[in-house]
């Protein structure tokens, strides 16, 4: 890039004009061209790594901050400084030195400034193979991997531009002279870096350019140096790559959250910049509370909910179903899948949340004790089958079970399998039912017709039929009215007194009268022959009873003597 144009008085040689006066007008024209190069600016802005001068031409120059970095303090908006053109950088800026760096002007200076290792300036007179000629007081040599350029391009550009580097090598004998521009510029760079280190305090929020994506986080320049900003503190609410809310190139806002100054690493969070999601949660989810989220994370011991961004809640495995134990959580919920739960507890200082999944479907055992009275019938599928029973699904969340020996009354079942299957529809007896305990115990083969049930069925209140006393106890008797078909009986103080004078006057004829009756009648449902006198009641006597009530189900049976 060529020189700034710098005005300057022309060189117009008269035909008579000697060259001894030629030569005197084009040193004082170089003299005041170099006055030129060397101005006052005023300092315009400050960024991270440069400062915008006004130099009083059309384009201002932009002067390193690194150049600054033993002054006393940093520089701002309106002070005055004295600078040095250097050239024009791409975009059309002016290049501005403070540097005291000069150029040798003979062999011994070359050879101070390679044993101190100082910083001079030269000028790029031309590619070369493998690199470029340099100018510094002699011709020079500059490898093109020192030179600081990508490509054979910028290389190009080079040419005609006063350069600053350092000799690496110097032969004086064989003239030989190698110098490295890259090494200044890292030199440059390490220093704007190891300010910007300096200047940053944890806490402080300072705009950036997204460099990189990777799947942990990205890279932002935050003026000259990266800092990464991890996955996890791009947003309060769950993200899986940073790809899919940032984009590389893009403006972005960040807190400095640690500075590291030994490892030379920063790192940055964006969502330190918003309220944190928590703060507000005490007043917004009360115990009870019926709400909807989108499942994050399904893990061994539960699941995940986020209910908003950056606040998520736990629903254990524990809190999943009414019905069953649930092994793997997984198979009940998915990730991304939206669903109800209620709140079972809050605790805002360590930022956790309970849920329930089951609560959401309400307790199918509130109200089972009026729904499945004991001696109501229902049916459902078998949901799994162990060695003492089976279980069986009455309604969603509340399950009961069938022992081995309530399946069958006809044959002995061995093991469940043998009579029932997963999935298969069953009917059922409710036998017992406890909430406190969430136990429901069921029979099938109480379903099955027994004699009680024909006897039940073929009689109404107030037939009279036959039976044997089997026991008498106080005011009551224990009726047997078929095999393995029983009535009470209750006995009045006055019954017993008639029986007992009747008794005193002829018991005996009455007990063989008994007898003959029931040897003659049918043991259900006949009728005895009457005897001529009432007798006391005893067990072992066969008489008439009238039927006086008769429930069904549970076939309950009470009777009276006739």
């Amino acid at each position: 890039m060529s020189n700034p144009k710098i005005p300057e008085s022309p060189v117009t040689p008269e035909p008579d004009e000697s060259f001894g006066s030629m030569l005197s007008q084009f040193e004082r024209s170089h003299a005041l061209r170099k006055a030129e190069a060397t101005r006052e600016g005023t300092v315009v802005s400050v960024s991270p790594d440069s400062v915008v001068i006004d130099i009083g031409f059309k384009t201002e120059g932009l002067l390193p901050l690194s150049e600054l970095q033993n002054d006393s303090k940093r520089p701002e908006p309106g002070d005055r400084l004295q600078v040095t053109i250097k050239g024009r950088d791409p975009e059309g800026y002016y290049e501005l030195t403070r540097s005291k760096a000069a150029r040798p002007s003979d062999w011994a200076a070359l050879e101070q400034a390679f044993q101190a290792k100082t910083t001079i300036v030269g000028t790029v007179t031309g590619v070369v193979k493998g690199g470029l000629s340099v100018d510094v007081g002699v011709r020079a040599f500059m490898p093109a991997s020192r030179s600081g350029a990508r490509d054979a391009a910028e290389m190009e550009k080079l040419v005609e531009q006063e350069i600053r580097c350092r000799i690496i090598k110097l032969d004086a004998a064989e003239e030989d002279v190698v110098v490295d521009r890259r090494i200044v510029a890292e030199g440059e760079e390490q220093t704007v870096k190891d300010r910007r280190y300096s200047e940053l305090k944890e806490g402080d929020t300072v705009s950036g350019t997204v460099r990189r994506l990777a799947d942990y986080g990205a890279f932002v320049d935050i003026g000259s140096v990266d800092a990464l900003l991890h996955v996890g503190d791009i947003s309060w609410s769950r993200i899986n790559k940073p790809a899919d809310v940032l984009a590389v190139d893009q403006q972005i806002e960040v807190k400095v959250l640690k500075v590291d100054l030994e490892k030379r690493r920063l790192s940055v969070g964006m969502k330190q910049l918003q309220p944190h999601p928590w703060d507000s949660v005490p007043g917004k989810y009360t115990i009870g509370e019926r709400v909807r989220g989108r499942v994050t994370r399904v893990t061994d011991f539960g699941a995940f909910v986020e209910l908003e961004p950056g606040v998520e809640g736990l629903i254990h495995v524990s809190e999943m179903s009414w019905v069953k134990k649930v092994r793997k959580p997984s198979d009940l919920v998915k990730a991304d899948e939206t669903v109800e739960a209620v709140v079972l507890g809050v605790n805002a200082g360590e930022r956790r949340m309970s849920l329930g999944l089951k609560q959401a479907l309400g307790d199918p055992w509130a109200d089972a004790a009026e729904k499945f009275p004991v001696g109501s019938v229902v049916e459902g599928p078998v949901t799994s089958i162990a060695k003492f029973g089976a279980f069986v699904q009455v309604v969603e969340g509340l399950e009961g079970m069938i022992h081995v020996s309530d399946l069958s009354a006809e044959k002995r079942i061995n093991h469940p399998q043998d009579m029932l299957r997963v999935g298969q529809s069953v009917k059922a007896q409710v036998l017992e039912l406890d909430r406190e305990k969430r136990k429901l115990k069921l029979g099938m083969k109480q379903l099955v017709p027994t004699g009680i049930d024909e006897y039940v069925a073929e009689r109404r209140e107030g037939d009279v039929v036959t039976g044997r006393v089997i026991d008498v106890s106080g005011g009551s008797a224990k009726v047997e009215l078929g095999e393995g078909i029983q009535a009470a009986c209750r006995i009045s103080a006055e019954t017993k007194q008639e029986s007992a004078a009747r008794n005193q006057s002829g018991g005996a004829k009455a007990d063989l009268a008994s007898l003959g009756s029931m040897l003659q009648a049918r043991w259900k449902g006949g009728t005895v022959a009457e005897s001529a006198e009432p007798q006391e009641v005893r067990a072992g006597q066969v008489r008439s009873f009238r039927i006086t009530k008769l429930d069904r189900p549970p076939n309950q049976i009470e009777v009276e003597l006739v």
